[in-house]
């Protein structure tokens, strides 16, 4: 792969960290913070995340499979979730080529139609089966999330950064 000029090379992403990031995030999701409806979703922002930079790992199935998780949790009607994490999965790995050629504000402010869109098919689905508009305040979850978005990427590739060597004899 090319990589953009400046751009540190990373170590090999151990799957460990991964699932395990992804297990922690849902787990925070699950804490009892009452439904307010400018919360942050951070399963989708590590899922999405992980669908960017290991689409081979973290792919929509991983997202469905953790979207009915979360269904179950939120006794929410079943697929709301799923189908939203699908969908984002599935647009953050079409973007993953492009998106990684941006600097990390950038790339912040290109997922955040992303989060959005997962937003807006979540209250979509949430509405066809008869629920209750939560409020505007829905609206500030994709902002904070995508917000958020340089902070998730300093925390989850710091275990991938190579630790600059001063050895001539080694380039990489």
């Amino acid at each position: 792969m090319i990589m953009r000029p400046g751009q540190q090379l990373l170590l090999p992403a151990n799957p460990l960290f991964i699932w395990g990031s992804l297990l922690l995030a849902l787990l925070v999701n699950m804490l009892p913070l009452g439904r307010q409806p400018w919360l942050p979703d951070l399963l989708a922002l590590v899922l999405v995340f992980w669908s960017i930079h290991q689409p081979l790992r973290v792919g929509i199935v991983t997202a469905f499979a953790f979207g009915l998780v979360m269904d179950v949790h939120e006794t929410a009607l079943l697929g709301q979730h799923a189908l939203a994490y699908s969908i984002l999965s599935y647009f953050a790995i079409t973007i993953h080529r492009r998106l990684l050629w941006f600097s990390v504000p950038s790339q912040a402010l290109q997922v955040l139609p992303l989060f959005a869109a997962g937003h807006a098919v979540e209250l979509a689905i949430r509405l066809i089966g008869g629920g209750v508009f939560p409020g505007a305040t829905i609206a500030l979850a994709p902002v904070i999330e995508s917000l958020l978005w340089p902070v998730v990427s300093i925390l989850l590739l710091a275990p991938q950064r190579r630790a600059p060597d001063p050895d001539e004899n080694r380039p990489l």
